[in-house]
């Protein structure tokens, strides 16, 4: 579908869509006047980025406002030492579990095998399953065999593992490699350490939300005095989410607003969250491409250690750090430093078909989101 098709879809489906873009332009000529001459509005949900690349809402912004992605994407981010863990041992007794985009994942340099997918291909014990659950079910059948689920994932993905682990419906046979992440800290991280990223509005994810609570925020207001608006997924929750923060920007009053509060509450998800109390720990994790980020890892606690895979399979994580792809620059992308199309390998040797880096591996990347939705940044005025 091309671009314009997909514009006139966009306001068909919802036409005070086009209200919307018209109050936005208004701002950011008042803006401009102010002395605004770019405003970075960073995303950092790959929900939220594919609902901005597909739709071709970054064509229908004034010259003045960049909708920059940003670490959205927790396949990108999980270490290629993981992989290279798990590719060793699929080959020693190990049965493999994961998600489908984690399959393709790059390992790092160093392993002769590039994923956990050529693993297969080479007679590694590797399987994709949809959910954790699933991963359960086949681990029960084949009582003789072990299991190792690869989490990864956000929040929202956490509960999948927690709850089973709380309500002891995992076999003996099955054990989690945990790769989960924590998106405030990174968020933080990105607005302390990151000094090459000027960001004047922030659009919070709104499924992470809908887990951790929109209070979680407070701090991008409160500490760094940035406009934040939590969001739902579509269009035209996307676009008055840009229309709020240019409205705080120019009231000179930077707030936290929950647009989404269909869905979100402020304090979250009770009952999830205890479940995270109950069975993970946090540590300070290395993030693929970025670094060391403080009391952003989740892994198994103590009292589960009988389902920690690091535990059972005695592993060394070692070398975590030096995982980055020569020529990628798929950290520099996940932190919004630069755009896909930067990338010299971006479309000509990293393709959705033969991904080189993460960030075009997972459905999730900005890159394989870029590639896949080509045509965004024209502009078009209807």
């Amino acid at each position: 579908m091309s671009l314009v098709k997909k514009l006139k879809m966009l306001y068909e489906k919802n036409p005070v869509s086009k209200q919307i873009v018209e109050m936005i332009r208004k701002y950011a000529k008042k803006l401009e006047n102010k002395g605004y001459r770019k405003i970075n509005i960073m995303n950092f949900c790959g929900t939220h980025e594919w609902t901005i690349t597909y739709y071709g809402i970054r064509s229908l912004m004034p010259s003045n406002i960049d909708l920059v992605a940003g670490p959205g994407c927790p396949v990108c981010i999980t270490p290629g030492s993981y992989v290279d863990i798990l590719i060793d041992l699929s080959f020693r007794g190990f049965n493999i579990i994961t998600y489908g985009d984690a399959f393709k994942l790059p390992a790092s340099p160093r392993s002769r095998i590039r994923s956990l997918s050529e693993a297969k291909a080479l007679g590694g014990k590797v399987s994709i399953v949809y959910s954790f659950l699933d991963a359960i079910k086949i681990a029960k059948k084949n009582p003789h065999e072990k299991y190792i689920f690869f989490a990864v994932g956000f929040e929202t993905t956490m509960a999948s593992t927690a709850e089973p682990l709380v309500k002891n419906t995992i076999p003996s046979n099955l054990f989690v490699y945990t790769a989960y992440r924590l998106t405030p800290p990174i968020m933080e991280y990105l607005l302390e350490k990151v000094k090459d990223v000027e960001l004047h509005g922030v659009i919070a994810p709104g499924h992470v939300s809908a887990v951790i609570g929109s209070n979680a925020w407070k701090f991008i207001v409160e500490k760094y005095s940035i406009p934040t608006i939590v969001t739902g997924f579509e269009p035209i929750d996307v676009l008055l989410a840009i229309y709020f923060i240019l409205h705080q920007l120019y009231r000179r009053k930077p707030e936290l607003f929950n647009e989404y509060r269909r869905v979100v509450k402020p304090e979250g998800n009770l009952y999830i969250k205890g479940l995270f109390e109950r069975v993970y720990t946090i540590k300070n994790a290395y993030w693929r491409g970025i670094g060391l980020v403080p009391s952003s890892g989740v892994f198994l606690s103590s009292k589960y250690r009988d389902y920690d895979a690091r535990l059972i399979a005695d592993v060394k994580e070692e070398d975590i750090r030096n995982d980055e792809i020569p020529g990628c620059r798929c950290g520099e992308v996940v932190l919004g430093k630069i755009k896909p199309t930067e990338c010299p390998l971006f479309l000509k040797a990293c393709t959705p078909e033969k991904p080189y880096g993460p960030c075009m591996v997972s459905i999730e990347g900005t890159c394989r989101i870029w590639a896949e939705n080509a045509l965004v940044n024209l502009d078009i005025n209807i």
